[in-house]
Formats: C-alpha cells, structure tokens, sequence
C-alpha cells in the first residue's frame, strides 16, 4: 500500500485542502455531505471548483467541471486531475452518478479523501478504475472525515448524528429553585444556540420541556427565522396543548412516545433527517447519554451560581468512579461571559478507526 508522498503530488494535496475548504461553504443540514472538487490540468493548473450547495443542485464534481469548461472549453476536462473530498457517488438520485460525469468529460486521474460509506452512492471509484481512470483514495482522509464527521456518522450507523446541549450556572444548576432558567446565559451563547439549530435537521425535546416552557423550537437571528428551520421532534405520551407556540412552526411537528430512543433515531433517518440537535432538559439528556446515543455534547457555562435541586444532568447510571463517562474535549471558546464547551463521549460511535493511507485503486 502506497502513501500519500508515494502517490500524490504537491499540488494534488494542496488542491484537496481548496476542495475542503470549498465543501465547508455548503450546507451542514440535510441527506447530502458536504463535498467539494477542484479540477487540475496535468501542469497542476486549477482549472475548475465546485462544491454542493445542497439537495437537488449540482454535485461537486459536476460544478468543477461547468466551471472549468465555462473558463476553458467544453473540453477543458480531458486528461485533467479530479480532486474530491469525497469518493465520487456512483448512484441515480436527484442527479445522476459523480463517476459518471467524471468519466464522460475525460478526467484521467481523481484523487479523494474519504470513501463514500453509502449503501446505494458509493462504488464510484470501482467503476472509474473499471473504465481506465487512475484513482487514489484516503488523501488527508482524517481531515475529511472530521469535516464531515456527522453525515459520516448517520450514514456508517443509519441514525441521526446526535449533538446533546446543555446550559447551566458554574455549579451545575439548570434552574432556579422556582424552576426559572430564562436566562443562565448571555445572548451571545444564545445566539449560538440558534446557528447551531440551523446547521441540524430536527430539534427533539421532551414533553415536560413543552408544558413548563412553551418553547418555539426555531432557528432564529436578529432579523427573524433563519433560512434554515429544523423540523421540530417532542418525546413523550402527554399531549402538546392547542395553544403551544410550536403549533405555529414552520414544519410539521413530529411526536414519539420515546420509549426506544433506537427506533425514534431510527424513524427519523428512514425520514431524511440525518442530524439532531436534543435541547429537551436534563431528563432527556440524561437518557441520550446513559443510551450511548450522543455524538457530541455542547455545554455553555455561564458564570453564575444558583444551587438548588435543578441539576443539567439527571441519572446516568454511574454507580462508581470506574464507570464514569469520560469525555474528550474538542473545543473551548468564550461567548461573551460565558464559556461553550464542546466535548465528545468516549464511548460515541466514531467515523472510523485509524485513518487509512492513501491508496491507488
């Protein structure tokens, strides 16, 4: 097995890095990855760029080849460098196969990061060898599985990317005594909250959120709804009332009765959904994590002490030091006062084991 040094030029891995800079400009929500392309000429001239904007446009393969043939001719793609992040997708959908494309248009070489973990998209890169092309794969491979860290997740495990959120005072208190949290934090961690929601397809909460705080579940900036709405998710058997404000959503609400958080994940992916963000109180929370269903947790500190019985957290089913849920902190940043803390389980379900080197296929 060939390296990357052994395999790919310079100017190759450079032009993967464009690509996933350019995929990171396409949407985090919805069924499809966020991918991008740029289009070598065999001197290692860019010569086209794309990236998917999301469902139903053109793939990033496909951009980068209109792009280079408006620039440089019909064509411009003949004998040229593919490079992707993502293996290519073999599969008729909304548009028709990457592999295809890539091989009508004359590309002699493609060079991608990650392979493509779907049942019914990946096999791009089978068929390009089939029809002459050369093809290396797993070129700065960890750096795209982590850029797309949750569609791999949903695909590789056919549920939702989980991200659990929380906020609580320093000494772990969710509420006040009286059962008031509105606000631990600033509008700054606030204002997160919502970019957060916006990158995700479902929003879940628990009944019990529903009665006590008769939440919105919308993605919201100061100018109103954001572009993107998660469709909101509530678990639990008691009714939402006539008159809560989520009746006034955008998109339809979904109900489970929560029992088995496996076959609610599961009835959320059969529905497109493949990231979801549960916001739904420390119960709920709980659950997901003594589940091992969370991929990341996303907690805001603010600096304030409230004490009292409302904790973030509730049962966890920890009953020694030996079984505590160690976490893995990947991120720490200051959000006005207060403190966003992004970590993931050591038990969550990973996009892969070591990163594999890149291979010529």
């Amino acid at each position: 097995m060939k390296n990357a040094s052994d395999t790919t030029a310079d100017a190759e891995v450079t032009a993967l890095h464009r690509a996933l800079e350019l995929s990171l400009r396409g949407p985090r929500h919805g069924v499809n990855p966020q991918v991008g392309c740029v289009l070598l000429s065999p001197s290692g001239e860019v010569l086209g760029e794309g990236w998917h904007r999301g469902a139903g446009t053109p793939h990033a393969e496909v951009a980068a080849l209109a792009s280079a043939a408006e620039v440089h001719g019909p064509e411009a793609a003949r004998g040229a460098t593919a490079v992707v992040t993502l293996e290519p997708c073999d599969h008729h959908g909304r548009t028709g196969p990457c592999s295809v494309a890539l091989i009508e248009a004359g590309v002699a070489r493609v060079v991608y990061g990650a392979a493509d973990p779907g049942r019914a998209s990946s096999g791009g890169a089978e068929r390009m060898r089939a029809a002459g092309l050369e093809v290396v794969a797993g070129v700065e491979a960890a750096a795209v599985e982590e850029a797309i860290r949750p569609w791999l997740t949903a695909v590789r495990h056919h549920r939702p990317f989980v991200t659990v959120k929380w906020a609580s005072s320093l000494d772990g208190r969710a509420a006040a005594a009286d059962g008031s949290s509105r606000w631990i934090t600033g509008p700054e961690a606030r204002a997160d909250v919502h970019r957060r929601r916006a990158d995700a397809d479902a929003i879940v909460v628990g009944i019990g959120t529903v009665l006590a705080d008769d939440p919105e579940l919308t993605a919201r900036g100061e100018n109103g709804l954001l572009p993107h709405q998660p469709a909101p998710v509530v678990l639990g058997r008691r009714a939402v009332p006539d008159g809560a404000r989520l009746h006034a959503h955008p998109l339809a609400l979904r109900r489970f009765d929560g029992h088995d958080l496996d076959a609610v994940l599961g009835a959320l992916y059969d529905d497109e959904v493949r990231s979801v963000f549960v916001e739904g109180g420390p119960t709920l929370a709980s659950a997901f994590l003594a589940a091992g269903l969370a991929d990341e947790l996303v907690v805001y500190l603010a600096p304030t002490l409230i004490g009292g019985p409302f904790t973030a957290l509730g049962e966890l089913g920890v009953g020694s030091m030996d079984a505590q849920r160690r976490l893995t902190i990947t991120g720490v940043d200051r959000l006005g006062d207060d403190l966003r803390i992004v970590a993931r389980p050591a038990t969550t379900t990973d996009t892969s084991a070591t990163a594999p080197a890149a291979t010529k296929e």
